[in-house]
């Protein structure tokens, strides 16, 4: 009787533990790749969500990769190496019209102006756009957002991109602060930290702020295959509500709260720096209160592309943009 009742005890043991087992596999994260267009302050929201557990709490286990450049973030998402991509939503446009079959439907706005900043060489008091005239500035990749909103702000100031003065797309992505350090061109064109950082170094200073004069404009978004988001709508929501989560401590918290948390992502940086960066993107209204992606902004996104004469043709806003998940995480 005492063997059975020790058998019996035994087989139980093991069920429970199997169980058990089973039970931290089945609440184990549904893990994610997201392929980030470059690791910026400018997208303070998302590493809030990361710092703050969000994703976690939504049940994904998230691994962040950085593309440095949209053309290798979209590169990753269509082979399949990342799930999700975070670029300017222009990337998708280009792959819809170059007949892709599977392509890449942008899901989540974040960012509502551009997060790039002007800087000289000198000091300026009164700055105007048409001081670039005649003047050689390093500027960015051809067809990228922002190049593309630069050129924007120089034709809004009747300022022709080609003949009025030289832009360097030369540099690579990310270096274009090193060579203006160096000793290239008269103005550079940069997102931070690069911007405060030449400050700091007394190689630059930020004249004009790209984000103000453009005004708003559908910077970045997270997009992802339609494939994957009709296969993984949970995913795509869970991933949603989390970053709608970071949104919303960033717009109920000053720039030095937000700082302190997403400082852990810039280890490089110190503390101040980060706090001056965000405070500069905070009071321009980088960030929206929703990842909504609206039909006016697609709109004046396509505008954008016709200006710089990278359209062929226009797309509907319907096959690129699912509002859903974006809804539905700004209720909750």
């Amino acid at each position: 009787m005492k063997k059975l009742i020790s058998v019996t005890l035994v087989i139980s043991l093991m069920l429970s533990l199997f169980l058990t087992g089973c039970g931290k596999e089945e609440t184990k994260g549904k893990k994610v790749v997201l392929n980030e267009v470059a690791h910026s302050i400018f997208y303070a929201p998302m590493y809030v969500a990361i710092e703050e557990g969000y994703f976690e709490e939504e049940g994904i286990d998230l691994t962040l990769v950085t593309g440095f450049g949209a053309d290798k973030t979209m590169t990753a998402v269509l082979s399949g190496e990342a799930d999700i991509g975070f670029m300017g939503s222009e990337s998708t446009i280009y792959t819809y019209l170059g007949d892709t079959n599977d392509y890449v439907v942008n899901f989540a706005q974040l960012t509502q102006r551009a997060g790039n900043f002007l800087v000289s060489r000198t000091p300026v008091d009164d700055f105007k756009w048409t001081d670039l005239k005649g003047t050689t500035v390093l500027g960015g990749r051809k067809g990228g957002m922002p190049e593309m909103v630069f050129e924007y702000i120089l034709k809004m100031n009747g300022i022709d991109p080609e003949t009025d003065l030289t832009i360097d797309q030369s540099i690579d992505f990310g270096a274009t602060a090193a060579a203006f350090s160096g000793g290239q061109g008269d103005y550079t064109v940069e997102f931070e930290p690069h911007a405060t950082s030449l400050e700091s170094k007394g190689d630059g200073y930020v004249i004009a702020s790209l984000g103000e004069d453009s005004g708003y404009v559908p910077y970045t978004a997270f997009s992802a295959k339609s494939s994957y988001i009709k296969k993984n709508p949970e995913v795509i929501q869970g991933f949603t509500n989390a970053l709608q989560k970071g949104m919303d401590y960033v717009n109920s918290h000053t720039p030095a709260e937000i700082a302190e948390v997403i400082a852990p992502q810039f280890e490089e940086t110190d503390l101040e720096t980060i706090t001056t960066i965000v405070e500069r993107y905070y009071n321009q209204n980088t960030w929206k209160t929703d990842l909504i992606f609206e039909k006016d902004s697609f709109t004046l996104l396509q505008n954008i592309l016709d200006e710089a004469g990278e359209l062929s043709e226009r797309v509907p806003y319907e096959d690129l943009v699912d509002i859903t998940f974006a809804t539905k995480a700004a209720k909750k």
